[in-house]
Parts: C-alpha cells; sequence; structure tokens
C-alpha cells in the first residue's frame, strides 16, 4: 500500500542542518509516510548525515554532480508513492503535528494543495522571532481559500503582503501527476512560487491554515542573499513567460497582477544592476548601467530616504526588528544550491 504523505527533501551542503530535518519528518505524529532525500552533488557529509539514519520509510538518492534544486526536487517527486507531497528544505523542519493537521484539513476542504503560516527563526536562535502571516500585516484566524490573483498580488518583490511563494503546501500527488506539473529547472530560486503557480493556473483547490507548522530558518550565507540579480532575471523571464499562455491572457485579473509583478521586478533589477557593481568596487560598470538607467536616481533617492527611516528606528529608537522584516520577507528567498 502507498504511504499517505511523501516528504521531498532536496540537500546541498547541508551537513549541519540536514540531521534536524530528517528527524522533524520521522517524528511526525502522522506515521505512514515516506522520505525521500535527494542530495545534490554535496561536497560535505551531508550524504553520510542522511545514510546515519536506519529508518526504512528513508530513501537517500545522490546527483553525482550539481544539477540545481529544482532538478533534486523532481528527482523526488518522480520517485514519490504518496497520495500528499511535501517539501520540506533540508535546514528547515516540522513541528511534529504538521503533517496529520494539514492532510485532515485538505481531506475536509477537498483541496489540491493546502500550506500553513511559517515560523520565521534566524539560524543560531532557539525561538522564532515571528511568523509569515504576521510580518504580512494579514489577520487570518481561520483557514481561506486562495485564488491564483490573491497569489499574484500578495508576493510582490520587496512589498508587504503574504509571500505564500514562500510557504510550503503540502500537493495531492494525483493532480500533480495529471497535469504533468513540476519544478521549472531553468529557476534555481523562487521555485515554490512558479510551482504553485502552475497548480493554480490549472485549477487546483489552494487553501492556507493560519496556524504554523513549518520552521523556516533564515540562512545570511544562503546562496540567494548573493544572487539578486540572477534571481530577479529569472523572475522576469518567468513572469514574461506565464504572461504568454493564453489561459492568463483570457483573464485580465491575472494579466493585470502579473504585469506589475513584472515591472516592479524590472525596476528592481534596474536598481541592483547599479548597486551590486558599485558594492563589488566595479565603478565602471556601475557607471556604465547609470548611464542606461536614468530613473535609477529617483529610486535611489526614494530607498535612501527608506533606509534611513529604518536606521533612525533600529538605533535611536530601538525598534530591533525593522531589519527583520526587510531581510527575512522582501530579500530572501531560499535556494538549497
Amino acid at each position: 500500500m502507498n504511504p499517505k504523505v511523501s516528504v521531498i527533501i532536496p540537500a546541498y551542503n547541508t551537513e549541519v542542518y540536514i540531521a534536524r530535518a530528517i528527524e522533524s519528518a520521522l517524528e511526525q505524529t502522522l506515521t505512514d509516510i515516506e522520505i525521500i532525500i535527494v542530495d545534490d552533488g554535496s561536497s560535505d557529509q551531508t550524504v553520510e548525515v542522511a545514510k546515519s539514519f536506519t529508518d526504512q520509510r528513508l530513501k537517500v538518492i545522490v546527483n553525482q554532480q550539481n544539477l540545481g534544486v529544482s532538478v533534486a526536487r523532481n528527482r523526488a517527486l518522480r520517485a514519490a508513492q504518496g497520495e500528499w507531497v511535501a517539501v520540506l528544505d533540508s535546514d528547515d523542519w516540522y513541528a511534529p503535528e504538521r503533517l496529520e493537521k494539514l492532510v485532515l484539513l485538505a481531506e475536509e476542504t477537498n483541496a489540491d494543495m493546502i500550506a500553513d503560516d511559517l515560523y520565521l527563526i534566524k539560524d543560531g536562535a532557539t525561538s522564532p522571532w515571528s511568523t509569515l502571516i504576521q510580518e504580512s500585516g494579514e489577520h487570518l484566524d481561520q483557514i481561506i481559500q486562495i485564488d491564483i490573483v490573491y497569489f499574484v498580488e500578495t508576493d510582490v518583490y520587496g512589498q508587504a503582503g503574504l509571500h505564500l511563494g514562500l510557504s510550503k503546501p503540502i500537493f495531492k500527488r494525483e493532480f500533480l501527476v495529471k497535469h504533468g506539473i513540476e519544478y521549472d529547472e531553468n529557476i534555481r530560486m523562487g521555485q515554490d512560487f512558479w510551482l504553485d503557480m502552475k497548480c493554480l493556473i490549472k485549477g487546483s483547490r489552494f487553501f492556507l491554515e493560519p496556524k504554523p507548522y513549518y520552521f523556516y530558518r533564515s540562512r545570511p550565507g544562503s546562496l540567494v542573499h548573493q544572487s539578486k540579480l540572477s534571481r530577479l532575471n529569472q523572475c522576469c523571464i518567468a513572469t514574461n513567460s506565464f504572461m504568454q499562455q493564453e489561459v492568463v491572457k483570457k483573464n485580465p485579473a491575472l494579466m493585470r497582477a502579473l504585469s506589475y509583478h513584472l515591472a516592479v521586478s524590472k525596476k528592481n533589477l534596474v536598481y541592483f544592476q547599479v548597486l551590486v557593481p558599485i558594492k563589488q568596487g566595479k565603478w565602471l560598470t556601475a557607471l556604465t548601467e547609470m548611464s542606461k538607467q536614468p530613473g535609477f536616481f529617483y529610486d535611489f533617492i526614494f530607498r535612501f530616504y527608506n533606509i534611513l527611516e529604518r536606521r533612525i528606528q533600529y538605533y535611536v529608537m530601538g525598534n530591533k526588528s525593522v531589519f527583520d522584516m526587510s531581510y527575512n520577507l522582501h530579500i530572501k528567498r531560499k535556494t538549497t544550491n
């Protein structure tokens, strides 16, 4: 008999963290599960740590070279046999009751995918500093259904909102297989957002449970914090591609939401095309980019005012959370490799 849930864990050089992720899956109150780890060419002891667990529900697959997190996740998806598929990043972990709670709610609502709130916790901290919903400004006290327009409108780069592209839904595997839905292997960052979009455009019933059962770790040293230009470029390409679909063109509200999403991404891309070379000391490159983008100066002045305001809040007013909110929600799009 197939398991109720397949937990897929892509991993890359997370020897320090992956044991906790695996333990949190093995200790679920819902025991009818399988755990599929795909190591994506790690150069540390990640594979050895994963293979040190002897539970028969655990399977370790090893990519001989680094192929990207989407490739690793797709390999796990193809191996999955569960009725539901749950994603777990190798540096995050679950609350013990997470899968049992979400599967029960999914069955009650006839969901194709269901997400919970996320605990936001800094690397090395003993307790979360906030949750995704708390930082969004939304006030949710009961389960709600998420439609595709709302999903896009509330997940815009650098702006307040739910940012459900950061969430980790569980998916009905039958729905994914029926529609041939997998991760886009050309996208190395922000893959969750676009997988969710593929599901929603196919009519997936997506629900959000406002209680948090997923612990989302912030790691400043992860690749995502060093790759703003690449991430924004990929976001622009993916958004453009999505907007070319006929089913999207026939939905004016969705086209407006995606157009705004694209415009904001392009604006941020212009900004970082100048800022990144400045930080790297490549002044000629920065000046060349400035000359191409006259709107950069207005944007820089606006951002400088916000930066100054946050520093006043932090150093003068003692508001220690101002940088946390920016760091975790407006910048972070975690990747495993």
